[in-house]
């Protein structure tokens, strides 16, 4: 690979239809860092946090407003067989959300009088129109993101966009998730794509998603205010969550196996009590009260575990929201966290098996400058093993999906067709199943069915693409790289077509 092609393909997104071949590679690289431009979280049709969790919140009150009328929906179904004679009048709702679904009526079957009647049931409707809500934001921001994708003039910095929201994972598979997954890179990961870690640290712990997605916002002091008065009542059990605390010690800050405990984990989820999501959470202690729009960070005083701290060896003394805080920056600038920090960004860029020397200039370079991105980014650009040839990196579905379409000069995607095909290549946007995100290595991506669901795309996108001439394309978007044997292929195609679907999945378009 020549270094213009390794700065478009390994650091960049792909080469792109008509894109003057950077004469000074690293220069062209190291300019995108003062040109990046964040856009804004709920601009034109993408949805924000407080859009999202404004239509969860009406959800969750619409649901409250049937268990009114209704009673709770177990004792709706039993009681299907005598549905009412008459439908009481269905509740004004001033939350904004849909009309209630109307009382359930027997529906009579069409034929044969001794069939069972069918019931519909207000609950299910209510949830399947929330549900039909969210994948419509959903679909509108993986369509919002690819867009952004194939038409920025900063793709390495839009790369590392997408680095930070695989290590920052959370997984839009539930419903209160489905919508607000993508809101967390457009609001904690863009704005700070530019800053220091500890701040992009800092918004992203505090962001909706986050605190959903691992229970944060469910957890209580038990000790607390709110913790005494339930605990006294005897009723319901409540306590610590702590699924944030483990997480990000684990995956977003120091890493596995670097010397903190069990016992470290629990107080750190005792400073993180308190952390919540205000307007639509559905547990005790003050989470749904009007002080704060939907969705907003907030800290709840009478669901914190008080007293002071002792984490990982260091006292944190009593501090209401600053304790955690002062436990997320120490987080932040540990050398452990340096060290899992460059091993990532390395084998990012660097190869499956991060190079050695890679990681510890790397992390040297972390904790020299605080964690300052900028600075990561240069050295990056600056680390010789990141420009080695052959290429190290097999492209994710998502990286060969952009490339791809990068190439044919697409800039703009329908939404539903956009996570269609990434459903199909197998990394549905935001939906990693877990939190420690996507895997970023070959063996996850390059076996033999997911290369095939790539050559069909590829025959799929090449039909539609004709007027694209292979044979001319293939050199500007691999410059100074284009092996004979894939020369040799695009020429011996049968058809336009063929060419072109053989041009993307090449090794040099799979490969990176």
């Amino acid at each position: 690979m020549s270094d213009a092609s390794i700065a478009l393909h390994r650091f960049g997104l792909g080469a792109r239809a008509g894109e003057e071949i950077p004469a000074d590679p690293r220069t062209w690289l190291v300019q995108q860092i003062g040109a990046y431009r964040a856009p804004l979280s709920g601009a034109g049709d993408v949805p924000g946090s407080a859009a999202v969790a404004a239509q969860l919140a009406a959800f969750y009150d619409q649901q409250r407003a049937l268990r009114e009328q209704y009673g709770p929906r177990k004792a709706l179904k039993a009681a299907a067989a005598t549905p009412p004679a008459a439908p009481p009048a269905p509740p004004a709702n001033e939350m904004g959300a849909a009309p209630l679904p109307p009382p359930m009526n027997a529906l009579a079957p069409a034929s044969g009088a001794a069939a069972q009647p069918v019931m519909p049931d207000p609950f299910a409707d209510a949830r399947k129109a929330a549900a039909r809500q969210a994948r419509q934001d959903y679909a509108v921001m993986v369509a919002a993101r690819a867009t952004s994708a194939l038409t920025t003039t900063t793709p390495f910095i839009e790369r590392m966009v997408h680095f930070w929201a695989n290590h920052f994972a959370v997984s839009a598979d539930k419903l209160q998730m489905v919508g607000l997954a993508g809101t967390l890179e457009f609001e904690a990961i863009r704005p700070h794509v530019l800053g220091s870690f500890a701040d992009m640290l800092n918004a992203v712990e505090r962001h909706p998603a986050m605190l959903l997605y691992l229970d944060q916002a469910v957890s209580i002091g038990p000790d607390s205010e709110v913790g005494r008065r339930i605990g006294a009542r005897g009723k319901r059990k409540v306590g610590l969550n702590e699924n944030l605390a483990r997480e990000i010690m684990e995956l977003h800050t120091l890493g596995v196996r670097t010397g903190y405990t069990q016992a470290d984990v629990t107080e750190f989820a005792r400073a993180l009590t308190g952390w919540t999501v205000a307007g639509i959470g559905r547990g005790p202690g003050g989470m749904r009260d009007d002080r704060d729009a939907p969705g907003t960070f907030r800290f709840v005083a009478n669901r914190h575990e008080p007293g002071d701290r002792t984490i990982r060896g260091k006292a944190y003394p009593a501090g209401g929201e600053a304790q955690a805080a002062a436990v997320l920056n120490d987080l932040a600038a540990d050398p452990a966290t340096a060290r899992h920090i460059a091993t990532k960004l390395a084998r990012h860029i660097g190869g499956d098996t991060p190079p050695p020397a890679m990681v510890d200039r790397l992390t040297a370079v972390y904790l020299r400058s605080g964690g300052d991105l900028p600075t990561l980014y240069r050295a990056l650009i600056d680390s010789p093993e990141a420009w080695r040839d052959p290429a190290p990196k097999f492209r994710t579905p998502w990286e060969w999906t952009i490339a791809s379409f990068r190439a044919l000069g697409v800039t703009t995607v329908r939404p539903a067709a956009i996570v269609g095909l990434l459903n199909q290549l197998g990394q549905p946007t935001w939906k990693p199943g877990q939190p420690v995100g996507y895997d970023d290595i070959a063996g996850s991506w390059a076996g033999p069915d997911a290369v095939m669901r790539r050559v069909e795309a590829a025959e799929r996108l090449a039909t539609r693409a004709q007027q694209q001439d292979a044979r001319a394309l293939a050199p500007r978007l691999f410059p100074a790289a284009l092996s004979p044997a894939t020369s040799t292929a695009i020429a011996r195609a049968e058809s336009p077509s063929q060419a072109l679907a053989l041009l993307l999945v090449s090794p040099e378009m799979m490969r990176r």
